[in-house]
């Protein structure tokens, strides 16, 4: 690829920038959401006969803020705050790269005021009796009904992302020692993780009754196969979570694989497990984005409620329930 020039574009300077993280290691999917970032707007200044890097001024990020705010998506909805940050912070790191290499003499950039991060809860939380029933709602007696039962109960166990299930090979599970390793997971790294006896015993069963059909003619070496013998895609482990929640359980929850995993989290902290084990477990970075999950799991605080507040106080306490001149914990 030959160096840029003075008479380079921003199109051809922003596919510089691509090759760029390419050839740091970043991954396949971080590398698309790069470009779905900051294509558009290079599009954008294009239309508005901006061709070159020099030309993006802070008058420039700052109409394109504007139009991020006022765009509207397929469905109607605006583009969420987090959204508009993730554009707003690719233009960012561009520019500075550009910076860097002097294709421009400053980042207007670093003078943006970025919309602020929203701190968002999970959307949906299966309780344990939901996530049961959406288990207990497979019909393990077919192939596939076994198989989804199978990686559903390793999604639960597990807290593992979509794609950390579906890269799963047949070597990393460690049965004997109830663990499984991930592979260059979020951020290309590895981590072991704890899997629970009962979710082993029903990849056991899987292994031993359903895999063997579906590798007949041809075998990836992933764990959960398709009927033709290779690794589940995204979109079919989205496919399998949504119905098992929705239709299979008949649960008007939203959402699919990541459920599992906030599910096993929230629920693991309210049974009394440390924020920093939860954080290991899921591979989070950085111990805020786990902390996350304890402004969900509000069991104790429900207890504290329950024998503090006045109208609660007055009904009759259920068996077993401390009296209400114990003071909470």
């Amino acid at each position: 690829m030959k160096p840029p020039s003075a008479l380079t574009t921003l199109r051809q300077h922003t596919t510089l920038y691509l090759a760029h993280l390419e050839a740091g290691g970043y991954s396949p999917r971080t590398l698309e959401g790069y470009q779905e970032r900051l294509l558009p707007f290079v599009t954008w200044c294009e239309q508005r006969g901006m061709m070159t890097a020099p030309q993006v001024s802070l008058v420039v990020l700052e109409g394109y803020q504007r139009y991020l705010r006022s765009y509207r998506k397929a469905d109607g909805k605006p583009l969420a705050q987090s959204g508009q940050l993730n554009r707003l912070s690719a233009i960012k790191m561009l520019l500075r790269w550009l910076l860097k290499r002097h294709h421009i003499l400053y980042s207007p950039a670093e003078q943006l005021t970025l919309p602020k991060t929203e701190k968002r809860l999970p959307a949906q939380v299966l309780s344990e009796e939901e996530m049961e029933a959406v288990l207990a709602a497979q019909d393990d007696e077919t192939l596939l009904g076994l198989r989804n039962r199978a990686l559903l109960e390793m999604l639960w166990s597990t807290g593992l992302r979509r794609m950390e299930l579906a890269n799963l090979l047949l070597a990393d599970i460690d049965a004997g020692r109830g663990v499984l390793v991930v592979r260059q997971g979020k951020g290309r790294k590895d981590r072991v993780v704890p899997v629970g006896y009962r979710a082993l015993a029903w990849v056991q069963r899987y292994l031993n009754t359903v895999r063997p059909q579906l590798t007949q003619r041809h075998d990836s070496g992933h764990l959960f196969v398709t009927v033709k013998g290779v690794g589940l895609k995204r979109a079919t482990l989205t496919e399998i979570a949504g119905r098992a929640i929705r239709v299979d359980a008949q649960l008007n929850k939203v959402g699919a694989c990541h459920l599992f995993r906030h599910a096993m989290a929230t629920q693991m902290l309210e049974n009394g497990a440390d924020t920093r084990h939860i954080q290991a477990i899921l591979g989070h970075e950085k111990l805020e984005t786990t902390q996350v999950y304890t402004r969900v799991a509000i069991g104790q605080l429900k207890a504290v409620h329950e024998r503090t507040h006045p109208a609660e106080r007055e009904v009759q306490p259920r068996k077993g329930k401390q009296s209400d001149s114990q003071e909470p914990s």
